[in-house]
């Protein structure tokens, strides 16, 4: 393989003929997008484990270096709901230092997948194991949130699905009324919050007659944090807040420092490092397409998946030194970006300006958000998140098809997601490999009429599809009915529709020649492919066809 390294990040290009126009654009989407992020950081690292800060400044430090190396023009980069049940299963194990050491061990691995230009490697994995996981990240993070939305007074939930329902069911009677009114309003507020700004409702037309049509544009999150906080600091609900849990988050830049390292704790964390690197990897990759899928900008390019996975590597890399938690690219505010009128990466690098200042300025405000409210805002990201209706169509797709779904979902619900991709894998490679053995056939032809030219009987076979190690076995009626055949009868097998060989089927077409040669007839090979004739030339299959006296025909 020849590599070549190029790292060329979009902002380069996207930079050329850049104009005031697309500039008041970009600012406009990213300071939209900042104020999204907002929430959603603070709420992913609580939900991970971790203190709101660290969610804060991943989305600030890795979605500036996503977006400013990254090969998209429009993707946002930061923490995501994927890695909540990721995270929190490393930090309820390793701890938070293994955590942050994970975390920039994943980065490296990203590095190298672009660096080796291998992105392309993860559009592989079949989209019935995407939806798998997805959806079972999406109830894990649904179940993760019950506690805070109800206000359950347990002190920390436990890492598995099992013990996780255990705990909800033992502290049931711990209900704390205010926070379930305070997550169910916040869930009910983002789902109704879009139809009640959609044109032609009676709030719009209210809106538009006061000229308040900007207020629309607030996004739904931002909403109802402000609303229900001021609700709840107002009314001195007995409700958990960042403060009361975390003490408030630091109004202060964060200090670089390094982790504990150890060449002995790299390797107690492979797994956690594969798992944060696939998991980023395929995030990434699937929000860099779908952000390709949205764009209407003429100046927008298709995604460079090698230079994305360099970028999202950095970006892990160096977010851990500062305390932060593994980052990849976020559908949810990705599209939020485009639907703003994102032109070009500096939409992201303003968003991330943004998440600071609001930081830097703001951040004592963060001590009287409820926990309840984040909760409520996670249960609507994970409902989102799933892709629901794919359960519903299942009845139209192969059990192949379900069997790699279902079975993956399963897996990342009840034991882990790095468990759920591994068998999902293997159970996508030993069911194609089943189809493909299926799809190869022999099919003996009509014997053609008079005696053949070498006084011999001759009997011919066509062969069908790509003879390899899952389809060997389908040679064996051949050599059966040359065992049981008459004495020197010729076999001519028919290659015109073999489209591949690989060297286990070397060896069966080997066992046909033996089995002829025994009963002292020829095999001839005829009308073979590319593929097939280049192997069998390689391997000296052809000269000991031709020590027999046959050459065989060709194409």
């Amino acid at each position: 393989m020849q590599f070549s390294f190029v790292f060329h990040p979009r902002l380069r290009d996207a930079l050329r003929g850049y104009d005031k126009g697309r500039w008041l654009a970009d600012v406009g989407a990213g300071v939209t997008v900042g104020i999204v992020a907002l929430p959603l950081a603070m709420a992913f690292a609580i939900a991970s484990g971790l203190k709101p800060e660290a969610g804060l400044w991943t989305a600030i430090i890795a979605g500036f270096l996503i977006s400013a190396l990254g090969g998209s023009n429009a993707q946002i980069g930061g923490p995501a709901g994927a890695f909540i049940v990721i995270v929190y299963g490393i930090v309820e194990r390793y701890g938070v230092a293994n955590l942050l050491i994970s975390t920039a061990c994943a980065g490296v691995l990203l590095v190298l997948l672009g660096l080796f230009r291998l992105g392309t490697l993860v559009r592989f994995v079949p989209v019935s194991i995407v939806i798998g996981f997805t959806n079972g990240i999406a109830v894990l993070i649904a179940l993760s949130q019950v506690k805070d939305w109800l206000g359950l007074s347990i002190d920390r939930m436990p890492g598995n699905f099992f013990s996780q329902i255990d705990a909800l069911v033992r502290h049931a009677d711990s209900v704390n009324p205010y926070a379930f009114g305070l997550g169910t309003a916040c869930v009910a507020g983002l789902f109704l919050w879009p139809r009640l700004m959609m044109k032609g409702s009676p709030v719009m037309q209210v809106m538009e007659q006061h000229t308040v049509r900007t207020f629309a544009r607030v996004p739904a999150p931002v909403v109802a944090l402000v609303t229900l906080s001021l609700l709840a600091w107002g009314m001195e609900f007995p409700v958990e807040t960042i403060g009361s849990r975390f003490g408030g988050i630091p109004q202060a830049l964060p200090v670089f420092a390094l982790p504990d390292f150890s060449w002995d704790t790299v390797r107690l964390l492979v797994t956690p490092t594969l798992t944060i690197a696939l998991l980023g990897a395929i995030e990434s990759l699937l929000c860099a397409r779908v952000a390709d899928q949205l764009a209407t900008d003429p100046h927008h390019k298709n995604h460079d998946p090698n230079q994305e996975l360099m970028a999202q590597g950095v970006a892990n890399l160096v977010v851990p030194f500062f305390g932060g938690m593994p980052a990849t690219g976020t559908i949810a505010r990705t599209v939020t970006n485009m639907r703003a009128g994102a032109t070009s990466p500096v939409a992201g690098m303003v968003h991330a300006l943004t998440l600071l200042v609001i930081v830097l300025v703001a951040a004592p405000l963060a001590l009287h958000i409820p926990l309840a409210v984040l909760a409520g805002i996670l249960l609507h990201v994970a409902w989102n998140m799933g892709e629901w209706h794919e359960f519903v169509r299942l009845r139209h797709f192969s059990n192949h098809y379900r069997l790699l779904m279902l079975g993956t979902f399963f897996l990342t619900v009840v034991f882990d997601l790095t468990v759920a991709v591994e068998v999902g894998l293997f159970m996508a490679c030993a069911l194609f490999v089943r189809r493909m053995s299926g799809l190869f056939r022999v099919v003996r032809q009509p014997q053609a009429e008079g005696a053949p030219a070498t006084g011999h009987p001759v009997a011919t076979w066509r062969l069908h599809g790509a003879l390899f190690f899952g389809a060997a076995a389908k040679i064996d009626p051949i050599i059966q009915a040359v065992e049981s055949g008459p004495p020197g009868m010729d076999v001519v097998l028919d290659a015109s529709e073999l489209v591949a060989l690989d060297t286990t089927g070397l060896d069966s077409l080997a066992q046909i020649l033996k089995a002829v040669a025994a009963r002292g007839g020829r095999l001839s090979l005829v009308h073979l492919h590319e593929q097939p004739r280049s192997l069998i030339e390689r391997s000296g299959f052809g000269a000991r066809l031709a020590a027999q006296g046959l050459e065989d025909l060709p194409v």
